[in-house]
């Protein structure tokens, strides 16, 4: 059964003080130089307005007005003087010289759990106290964000509160990061000391809930502790990418359901135990801070915390707060502690699908009952409230949208609370293992079928439609959110003035629909259409990952399939492309072969890099399973594509230098049959650049060069020189994680002449042979050109 809501004014004086306030957190993070300014200018308008309110009578609603005037500059200018004191030493950090990707060694303590990226790679933040650049050791206070490989991490337990060493290269961080640099450890992560005493102790309890479900049958097992804890990394990346595909990764974000679970358990028993309100209070405030350390603080966690500690202490009050009223206070407090949350998606996202929740879903529920019944409504509201609350932000990540996500969290969503509380008491009961067990196994069979769920829905055809992607993204699928909302709910404005609303709307929604189906038809039976025909090669927009086309007299060989399955069989799609006769996978890292599952069954012949690991062997008898020839590739294998010629110039056939990893790399060459004479650099670092250089197969030079390892700092701008492409290509994801291309790159290309085309900047890139030279067609982003 619901209510019907109402918002008094009592409950909606915080929203102008949280408005104002996180405005004033995203000005100041973003312009930090003039943060002390905007300080002082705020903090002068506070004074004012209480010297203001000090003299003469008003009215109620004048003292209300000017209260609320008050406030909001006052926790504004708390917020700006927050990052005017941080600025000096992020100011410090920023001067030291880390120009032409130097070496460096960072001591850190780790502020966050490691998670894992698309690329393989593990991601954290950490509060770095010294940064050591050559000979130099500089003392640091300032927060940081290190990627690392998996295997790179050595001498003990990385999570939450363990200090390290990482070693590798740096740069400035994006303006409005709160981590002032972004560290590459390419040279490995030391754990120097564990998480101590109660890190410790919750690190410990969730990689036992992590390794007593991997006994457990696959997808659930690995879904499982991201449910109970927000620990996700044994998810498997199909599952993830399934997950995403129907809008069920909130699942895995812990956030205010979980946290209204411990409070409200912890207030129970106190009160069970005859305690006094206020002990309760307490308890149930201890209980939230251990479980936010458990889960590790993210920023919907932290969020979804400040709330249950904003509700207790209405609580020991007196006095139950509405919903909005809370929200808004918990925004105030987090942001004030901390101005770059204001900046994060996940944090925007939380407050986003929090207030949908409390000002959406009960006027679509209502709406909804015209329809069907009011449970079916009930049900049907919430992921409806979020989605249309938040899809729009999400669209700035990936320009898809999930077309099933409400039907997903419908079937899935009774599922998660069990999965959750079941999970969390097996998390805590790892001290005794047959507890444990059986808990873990009663939390597996919810969690199963939300995988299950997962991968069923985003089986489905067209299960991401493809979206406008930027802002302009964001603003139609807000007006179509809109649209939606105003023809379901009543507007309270009477039985006419709904109707024409409804009208209006409607009108909305079927355009937009159309627009919608339009794209589909392009990306689908269409799209080869609207791609150059006669194109021999075709850079693939895969994200942060390698998935290069070359075709000669319609033969096809594809190199690498980058870190996904679904972007890769989208460009297949795109360009008419069904059967693959010959894959190439440069080296194993995910970006490289990642995208594997969108083509295993359709290769005919794979050539490989050297294999460096169990896994590695076992991508390649999966692909040879799969009715593929499998050949390991070396330094002068070669064979014809069409009426092309290809030939590989890396790996070395002998020896045991540069054999592992990005060094391993495959590079082809080919030309002939209609494709101009290119060269795949893998991802070459400039010391095995310098060798490949130095061994001397290489050709004078080539018209087109797909540049080594995403643009990275890490090359040799004398081969560049010497190769003098006239095209360069560059395959790099929007905003990745490490600054590729690399501006030291940038320049290298730019010295040389050559056209640089960017499948971040300029999505889907092709590039035709005629007897003027090489055309470079973009999807977007720039005109056609040459080079």
């Amino acid at each position: 059964m619901y209510t019907t809501m109402r918002t008094s004014g009592r409950d909606t004086r915080l929203v102008p003080i949280a408005v104002v306030t996180w405005a004033t957190s995203l000005t100041a993070v973003f312009a930090p130089q003039a943060a002390g300014w905007l300080a002082a200018s705020l903090w002068a308008g506070a004074i004012g307005g209480l010297a203001w309110a000090a003299h003469g009578d008003r009215t109620r609603a004048g003292r209300g007005a000017l209260i609320v005037l008050v406030l909001s500059l006052a926790l504004s200018a708390a917020v700006a003087s927050h990052v005017a004191m941080a600025q000096p030493a992020r100011e410090a950090a920023l001067g030291v010289s880390l120009a032409g990707g130097r070496a460096v060694d960072v001591r850190a303590v780790v502020t966050t759990k490691a998670e894992h990226g698309p690329n393989g790679r593990l991601r954290f933040d950490a509060d770095a106290s010294s940064i050591v650049v050559g000979s130099e050791r500089v003392p640091l206070a300032v927060p940081v964000s290190i990627s690392v490989a998996a295997h790179d991490v050595t001498d003990g337990v990385l999570d939450l509160g363990s200090e390290i060493i990482a070693r590798g290269t740096a740069m400035a961080a994006d303006d409005g990061d709160r981590a002032v640099l972004l560290v590459f450890a390419s040279r490995g992560v030391e754990v120097v000391r564990g998480p101590p005493g109660v890190l410790g102790l919750t690190s410990a309890l969730r990689g036992d809930l992590v390794q007593g479900a991997s006994v457990l049958p696959q997808p659930g097992a690995g879904l499982l502790p991201g449910l109970a804890v927000g620990d996700t990394r044994a998810v498997q990346p199909a599952l993830d990418d399934a997950m995403k595909a129907s809008s069920l990764t909130h699942l895995t974000a812990v956030s205010g359901a979980n946290c209204a679970i411990v409070v409200g358990f912890a207030f129970a028993a106190a009160a069970a135990c005859g305690a006094r309100r206020g002990v309760r209070v307490g308890v149930a405030v201890v209980a939230l801070g251990g479980f936010v350390i458990l889960v590790t603080p993210e920023p919907s966690v932290l969020r979804a915390a400040a709330m249950a500690a904003v509700g207790m202490l209405a609580v020991l009050l007196g006095r139950t707060g509405a919903g909005l009223a809370v929200l808004c206070a918990a925004v105030i407090v987090l942001l004030v502690s901390d101005p770059w949350l204001g900046g994060s998606l996940g944090f925007c996202l939380s407050v986003l699908a929090t207030g949908a929740l409390l000002l959406l879903a009960p006027p679509l529920a209502r709406g909804l009952t015209r329809w069907m019944p009011r449970a079916i409504a009930l049900a049907l509201s919430v992921p409806l409230a979020t989605q249309l609350a938040c899809g729009p932000l999400i669209v700035l990540v990936s320009p898809t949208v999930p077309l099933y996500g409400v039907l997903a969290n419908i079937v899935a969503g009774p599922a998660a609370p069990v999965a959750t509380i079941v999970g969390l008491l097996a998390c805590l009961a790892a001290p005794i293992p047959w507890a444990a067990a059986l808990l873990t196994a009663l939390a597996w069979l919810p969690s199963a079928w939300i995988a299950a769920t997962a991968n069923a829905v985003a089986g489905l055809p067209e299960a991401l439609l493809p979206w406008v992607d930027g802002w302009p993204g964001v603003a139609l699928l807000a007006a179509l959110g809109g649209a939606l909302a105003l023809v379901i709910a009543p507007s309270g404005r009477g039985p006419r003035a709904d109707a024409v609303i409804r009208w209006i709307a409607g009108i909305a929604l079927a355009t937009t629909v159309g627009v919608v189906c339009g794209a589909v038809a392009l990306r689908g039976v269409a799209g080869p259409l609207t791609v150059p025909s006669d194109w021999s090669i075709a850079a693939c927009d895969v994200g942060q990952g390698d998935a290069v086309l070359l075709r000669s007299e319609g033969v096809v060989a594809l190199i690498d399939t980058g870190p996904v399955p679904a972007p890769l069989t989208a460009c297949l799609s795109r360009v008419g492309l069904g059967r693959i006769h010959l894959l190439v996978l440069t080296h194993f890292d995910l970006d490289h072969v990642g995208g594997l599952d969108a083509v295993v069954g359709r290769v005919d012949t794979v050539v490989h890099g050297p294999p460096a690991s169990a896994e590695d062997r076992a991508i390649v008898a999966a692909l040879r399973a799969a009715g593929a020839r499998t050949v390991e590739g070396h330094a002068g294998l070669g064979g014809r594509l069409g009426a092309a010629s290809w030939q590989i110039e890396w790996p070395r056939a002998i020896g045991h230098s540069f054999r592992e990893g990005n060094d391993g790399s495959v590079v082809l060459g080919i030309e002939g049959g209609g494709i101009p004479h290119t060269l795949l650099l893998g991802d070459l670092s400039a010391a095995a650049q310098r060798a490949l250089r130095g061994d001397g197969g290489l050709a004078d030079s080539y018209e087109v060069v797909k540049i080594a390892h995403h643009g990275s700092a890490d090359q040799d701008a004398t081969l560049y020189e010497e190769l003098a492409p006239a095209v360069a290509l560059v395959t790099v994801g929007v905003d990745n994680d490490y600054g590729h291309p690399r501006k030291e790159t940038l320049d290298i290309l730019g010295s040389i002449g050559a056209v640089i085309a960017r499948t971040d900047r300029h999505g889907l890139i092709t590039l035709t042979m005629d007897d003027r030279g090489v055309e470079v067609w973009r999807e977007r982003g720039s005109v056609d050109g040459r080079g």
